[in-house]
Formats: C-alpha cells, sequence, structure tokens
C-alpha cells in the first residue's frame, strides 16, 4: 500500500509539473499583458510599462519564466511558498486565500444537497422503476440537465427574490397559488406512492388538499412574517425522524434502535427552551461545540441503556436522529431570528437578496443577524446548483443501482430471506457507492474551483471569478495560482477515490 501511493504521489508531480509548464508558455504566448498601457495616452504609461515588465518578469522568454514562477512553489518544502505578485501588486497567496471561503461558502453546500437528493433519488426511482415516479424523476433530471445555470439563476431572482419579496409586504397566499402548490403536491405525492388509479387518485385529493389546508393556517397566522416551530412541531417532526433514521438505519423491527431514538425524539421539546436560552447568551461560539458533545453523549448513554449487545446500530441510530433533533433547534431559532432581521434598516423587509455575498450595511455585533444574513445571501445560489448538479446524481445512481440489484449475489440475498431494507441498505447500496466515488470525491475536491458563472450572476467574489479575473487580464500569475491550487485537489482527489475503493469493497486491492 506504501509503495502504491508513493508512486501515485510521484506520478502526480509529474501531471502538476507538465501541465502546469503547458499552461504557462500557453498563456503567456496568447496575450501581452502590456497591450492596453502600449495604447494608452496617459503621461506614465511608459513608466508603468517599465514596472510591470520588471515586476513580472516580462522581459524573459516564457519558459525561463516559468521555472523563475516554479522556484517560488517549490518554497513549500522549506516552508515558504511564493505564488507570486498579481499584476496589481498584490500577493497571489493573499488573493487566493480571501477567495476560498467564499467559494466554500457558495458551492460546498450546494454539492452536498445535491449528492444526498441525488443519490436519495436515484435510488428510489431505481426501486420503482418504470413508475409513475421514475418517469416524473428522469423528466425533471433531463430537463434541469439541459438548462442553463445562468437562466436558472434569473428565474429564480425573479420569483424566489423579487416576487417573494413583494409577497413579505402582504403575505397571504392568493387563491391562485393556493390552487398551483395544492395540485403541484397531488401530483407529487401520487407519483411518488403510486400504486392503482384508484389509489392514486386517493393519494392526490388528500396531499391537495392537505397542503391547501396548511398553505391557509400558514397565510392566516402570518406565518411567514413570524416562523417558529416551537416544542410541539418539534416533537412530532422528531419522531417521524426517529421512526425515518431507525427504518433506514436498523429496520422498525430492532425494538432497542427505535427506543432510543424515540427518547431522542421526545428530549427535543424537553431541552427546547434551556437550548434556546444557551443560544441567547453571549457563550454562542463556545456553546455550540459543548451542545454537540452533551448530545453525542447522551445518545451513546441511551442506546447502552436499551441495548446490551451489538450496541454499534442502537448507537448510529440514536447519534443520527439526535443530530437531525438538533438541527431542528436551530432551524427554530433563525425562524425566531427572521422578523427583527427583516425589521432592521439593512434588510427593510426584503430579506431574499439578488446579488452580492454578504450586506455591508448591517451592523455587525449580532451573531444570529449575520448568520442569517450569511444564509440567505447563498439561498438562491445553492438552489441554482443544486438543480443543476443533483440531476446527474440521480441518473448514474439509478442506474448504478439498477446494475447492482440484478446481480447474482442480490438474488442470493434475497433468496436466504433477508428483509429488502438489508438487502438494498447492507448489499446493494454499499456496491452502488463504489462508481460513485469517483465524481463524489472530484466534485466535492472541485468545491474549489468554484463556479465562475454562478459567481458572476450573483456578484459573489470567489476562485471562479479570481480564474476569469486572470484570464481577462492576462495576469499569469493570479491564473497559475488559481490553476495550481485546483488541479492539484483534482488529482489528489482521484488517488484519495481508489483508496477509497479497497475500503468500500474488500475485494479490491490497491497496489496488488
Amino acid at each position: 500500500m506504501f509503495a502504491y501511493i508513493m508512486r501515485r504521489l510521484g506520478v502526480l508531480f509529474v501531471i502538476l509539473f507538465g501541465s502546469s509548464f503547458i499552461l504557462y508558455n500557453l498563456a503567456a504566448i496568447s496575450g501581452d499583458p502590456l497591450e492596453a498601457l502600449r495604447t494608452s495616452s496617459a503621461p506614465n504609461a511608459k513608466q508603468q510599462m517599465l514596472v510591470l515588465t520588471r515586476s513580472l518578469h516580462l522581459n524573459i522568454p516564457p519558459p525561463i519564466r516559468y521555472f523563475i514562477w516554479l522556484k517560488g512553489i517549490l518554497g513549500v518544502f522549506i516552508g515558504h511558498i511564493d505564488f507570486g505578485m498579481t499584476r496589481n501588486a498584490q500577493p497571489v497567496a493573499t488573493s487566493i486565500s480571501a477567495a476560498i471561503p467564499v467559494t466554500i461558502r457558495l458551492v460546498a453546500g450546494a454539492t452536498f444537497v445535491a449528492i444526498l437528493l441525488g443519490i436519495t433519488m436515484g435510488i428510489v426511482t431505481a426501486l420503482r422503476q418504470y413508475s409513475r415516479f421514475d418517469y416524473f424523476m428522469t423528466f425533471v433530471s433531463f430537463l434541469m440537465f439541459s438548462l442553463p445555470i445562468f437562466w436558472v439563476a434569473v428565474l429564480l431572482k425573479q420569483y424566489l427574490a423579487i416576487t417573494f419579496n413583494n409577497f413579505l409586504s402582504h403575505p397571504t397566499v392568493t387563491p391562485g397559488w393556493l390552487i398551483g402548490l395544492s395540485i403541484a403536491s397531488g401530483i407529487f405525492w401520487a407519483a411518488v406512492i403510486s400504486g392503482s388509479r384508484k389509489r392514486v387518485w386517493s393519494i392526490f385529493v388528500a396531499a391537495a388538499s392537505s397542503t391547501g389546508i396548511f398553505l391557509e393556517i400558514l397565510s392566516i397566522t402570518k406565518w411567514f412574517i413570524h416562523p417558529g416551530l416551537g416544542p410541539v412541531i418539534i416533537l412530532g417532526a422528531g419522531i417521524g425522524v426517529a421512526f425515518a433514521i431507525t427504518q433506514l438505519s436498523t429496520g422498525i423491527s430492532h425494538r432497542p434502535a427505535l427506543k432510543a431514538a424515540l427518547v431522542m425524539a421526545a428530549m427535543g421539546p424537553v431541552v427546547y427552551y434551556p437550548v434556546q436560552y444557551i443560544f441567547n447568551t453571549n457563550g454562542r461560539l463556545i456553546s455550540f461545540p459543548l451542545l454537540v458533545l452533551v448530545t453525542i453523549g447522551f445518545a451513546v448513554a441511551i442506546s447502552f441503556y436499551f441495548a446490551k449487545i451489538d450496541r454499534g446500530p442502537v448507537i448510529r441510530t440514536a447519534v443520527l436522529t439526535a443530530s437531525l433533533i438538533g438541527i431542528l433547534l436551530i432551524v427554530d431559532k433563525f425562524m425566531q431570528t427572521w422578523r427583527p432581521y427583516m425589521e432592521t434598516d439593512a434588510v427593510n423587509y426584503r430579506p431574499i437578496p439578488t446579488v452580492s455575498q454578504a450586506n455591508s450595511l448591517l451592523a455587525p455585533g449580532n451573531y444570529w443577524f449575520t448568520a442569517l444574513d450569511i444564509l440567505v445571501h447563498m439561498f438562491l445560489p445553492t438552489i441554482a446548483l443544486t438543480l443543476i448538479s443533483f440531476a446527474g446524481y440521480t441518473r448514474y445512481s439509478r442506474g448504478t443501482l439498477l446494475d447492482v440489484l440484478n446481480q447474482d449475489y442480490i438474488r442470493t440475498a434475497r433468496a436466504k430471506g433477508l428483509t429488502e431494507r438489508t438487502v438494498i441498505m447492507r448489499h446493494a447500496f454499499r456496491n452502488t457507492m463504489i462508481p460513485l466515488t469517483t465524481i463524489i470525491v472530484v466534485d466535492i475536491a472541485g468545491i474549489i474551483g468554484g463556479a465562475i458563472i454562478t459567481e458572476r450572476v450573483f456578484g459573489w467574489v470567489g476562485m471562479g471569478t479570481l480564474f476569469n479575473q486572470a484570464l481577462t487580464s492576462f495576469d499569469l500569475n493570479l491564473l497559475m495560482g488559481v490553476f495550481l491550487l485546483t488541479s492539484f485537489l483534482t488529482v489528489f482527489a482521484n488517488l484519495v477515490a481508489d483508496l477509497l475503493y479497497s475500503a468500500l469493497d474488500p475485494r479490491i486491492r490497491v497496489g496488488g
């Protein structure tokens, strides 16, 4: 294994050297950084040309100039890496370090949501092959995959930002929207649950009427202005989460796991007010890790109480349930912050922004205001990137799972009398993840690369913007800094994917 990793790392550095050498020279001969200054009538144009020529080494041939740049990069082995200076005489490392957190904030959430939703929908459609839901998700996947991101972004700005902000001035659901959303909900749930024609119509009517009643209640109570969950809703949602997690983790028939999950769900309303008090204290940043540790510790203790043997599945179920209950408590706190946040002068009852990565007019000092401001600025870009990305995961996971379900060992597992949940989760799903590992790892590594179009449409300044800026301004050092980081993560992700293969499938042995 060690020899294999060393060989792969050696190949990695060869690839980086070759690709960076080619890109550097192609970029150097394809444009002239001094072109604008040559035609400029400014009195100090010649002086600026001399300064740029000296600072960027433009009087040296590109191949030799590349090795000057590479010398600064190799300084990483002595603890002093130098990416060079930008055209604006700013360190490239400073520009990149400022852009990376913005890019991670923009792309990471969308990537993980797309992975989660895409794989989930892919598994469901594979299990419901040729059903109404399968056809519906196939249509949606191909539709989302074919739509350009800038067009999706414009639609989101119009309907989820401008229209929704206008709606908040009079938060009443109109009959048209009420009927339309009710019908859409009925169609969706009828397609998901499916069955005979009579059953489909019954599900459609029940789902549509329930959605209509629910939206009317929200409209009457002005919930969109005063949102919140409260202990009762958290208890109900927690019970649903407990049953769902238990079914996926161990099966409902596993009583110790179900009891542990239900206890964690019951703890939600019990700790509701103490947790809200902790959130409102000055020690918020310190309180989060402490609450996480206490939650995990309590979940483990409950698991040890209900399970005398084979405690692993019970601990997993309890911890997952407790984590989701904790997320509900945090969501409730953000909902309570919604109204005061909208009433600030910086927001003025228009909370969903269409551009920028933060509201510069928002007064600092309030942790929850700042966190909510970050989330609402992420709202539209995250949805846009998720809609475009999850289609590929849906189709790929569906096809992979269908291929796995036709294997002999799946038929053997069913013939042995194993439950369908055990066959799918323990045998089929794990083998489905092997080919999915490559695209998941590469996409996660590609988070740092940014999203050029999305950043430009929504006015974010991340790695994508830096890359575009480097290309348009012939800023070679900035271009190479962005390229080196993203290319290193890409080739390293492929190595990680190969190592994960052996962890997911013991039959695979790297380097053997």
